[in-house]
């Protein structure tokens, strides 16, 4: 399998003169999702964690209601990128097949190919309750994430998408060249090891857009932290799903645009 990091030789310009020396930089694949040999989507991403890809795109995207809707999953590598060839169960697969569209996207794509602007817009389920959070648990979730992006450490040009859980820490995280690529890894890393994104939040390392909420209300998250700024229509759907959306989290402070009810206590220091 393709490594997700490559050694690139490259001329370094400074104002003291040039040299010569070679960076890390992440790896970019065409990924192939098929589903019962029917074609899919075509997805530009990091070759890694490929299984948990496979699962969390199909759980995001509306394809399954669940994992035990796969019966195996087939990592495929070709001289054109990797085929992710999951196998449904008999009743899902007919279920699929029936409502099959194609798409293909650039890196971390979420919208690209649908066939409708109802398809695009299409509204998100409702999250459930979930927990409430204090400031202090918040600011640790996003600040968790970071030591921990070991990819980015080394490249310092992918996205990452963690889950944490009061008292367990970040029991999670996935990163990917893609933002929604991370998230969808995420996503399929939890359903495979039978846990939930209802009893912790999500962080994202990226802005917030109106797909990045979609795909986390589909695995039912109440709340999602990012360290950027959510686009306006993002916010609209984070309020029709009832998700907490937490955004521009810094280590001094964050903002909350949707159901503030989740957040609960005062931070540390005063926020301007």
């Amino acid at each position: 399998m393709a490594n997700p990091v490559v050694r690139a030789p490259r001329s370094i310009w400074r104002a003291s003169g040039v040299t010569e020396g070679e960076r890390a930089i992440p790896e970019e694949t065409a990924i192939a999702f098929t589903f019962n040999t029917a074609t899919y989507a075509v997805m530009m991403a990091t070759p890694q964690d490929l299984e948990d890809f496979a699962v969390g795109f199909s759980l995001t995207e509306g394809v399954i209601p669940s994992i035990d809707a796969i019966d195996s999953i087939d990592v495929v590598e070709e001289e054109a990128g990797i085929e992710l060839r999951i196998w449904l169960k008999a009743r899902e697969a007919v279920e699929f097949l029936g409502r099959r569209r194609k798409m293909a996207g650039p890196t971390g794509c979420g919208l690209c190919g649908v066939e409708s602007l109802t398809e695009a817009m299409r509204p998100p389920p409702m999250v459930g309750d979930g927990r409430a959070y204090s400031p202090d648990e918040i600011m640790a979730a996003v600040e968790s994430l970071f030591p921990l992006q070991t990819l980015n450490h080394e490249t310092r040009a992918v996205h990452a998408a963690g889950f944490y859980e009061p008292g367990r820490g970040l029991v999670a995280l996935r990163e990917d060249v893609g933002r929604h690529n991370a998230l969808d890894k995420l996503a399929g890393a939890l359903a495979r090891e039978g846990s939930t994104a209802r009893q912790g939040l999500i962080v994202l390392t990226s802005r917030v857009s109106i797909e990045m909420v979609q795909k986390a209300a589909m695995i039912g998250a109440p709340v999602v932290a990012a360290v950027s700024a959510p686009t306006a229509l993002a916010v609209r759907m984070a309020d029709a799903a009832g998700m907490t959306l937490i955004a521009i989290a810094r280590k001094d402070g964050f903002e909350v645009f949707t159901h503030p009810h989740r957040v609960k206590g005062r931070i540390a220091s005063h926020v301007a």
